[in-house]
């Protein structure tokens, strides 16, 4: 069976794309488990104290991260009579709340779309550090 020229590069720039995709979500989990290993309270520990504080939602989204110089558990919680959404930040280390904000869903949209300009910064300047970008 004869395969087109056009086919084999398609497939090609298809796994070419996806390996790459590939490569940005593994280097999220590595920083994610690099700031795990730092937290004193777990997720499922900080989950419960979220929760705690805002009765019946449910989470939506869980991250650990450094926020204004200090790692947290950041959980978005929904709850079901309303479309805000209460994001509770737990400190990783003393297990106490960082804060707690209501975000509307335009803050929501907001939000996600600075955290993706600010990975592909992120990114960018991590191939600049390689020598790959430019």
């Amino acid at each position: 069976m004869k395969t087109h020229p056009l086919t084999t590069l398609a497939a090609v720039a298809i796994l070419g794309a996806g390996l790459a995709g590939c490569s940005t979500c593994c280097e999220k989990k590595d920083k994610e488990a690099k700031l795990e290993a730092e937290a004193k309270i777990s997720k499922t520990e900080a989950e419960g104290i979220a929760l705690g504080k805002v009765p019946g939602g449910s989470i939506k989204e869980a991250e650990i991260e450094n926020e204004h110089g200090k790692l947290v558990w950041s959980f978005d919680i929904a709850t079901p009579d309303s479309k805000d959404i209460t994001e509770v930040l737990v400190d990783a280390k003393t297990g106490g709340i960082v804060s707690i904000d209501k975000e509307t869903p335009e803050e929501q949209a907001k939000e996600k779309a600075e955290d993706a300009k600010k990975e592909k910064k992120d990114k960018d300047d991590d191939k600049d550090e390689k020598g790959e970008h430019k």
